[in-house]
């Protein structure tokens, strides 16, 4: 299967998701390549921006399951 370089930008604005959004990431590790997280306590959310290397079925499993966890949100751009 075909691997794909994607970034994964995730933006949480419910601190009680965080412990949630660390496990499914921790499941995702294998296909991490760097994470760069960001509190921005001003605004009351943090930013995560992940780049994954990774087959699109598994990239877009992680963005989707994410996306269901209250109070986050994903989106995924991939390189050609």
């Amino acid at each position: 299967m075909e691997s794909n370089i994607a970034v994964v930008a995730v933006i949480i604005t419910d601190y009680s998701a965080v412990e949630r959004v660390n496990a499914l990431l921790h499941e995702f590790r294998d296909c991490v390549l760097g994470r760069l997280g960001i509190p921005y306590k001003q605004r009351n959310l943090s930013v995560i921006s992940l780049v994954v290397d990774a087959p699109a079925e598994k990239i877009n499993g992680l963005s989707g399951k994410l996306g269901m966890i209250e109070g986050v949100k994903s989106k995924v751009l991939t390189a050609k």
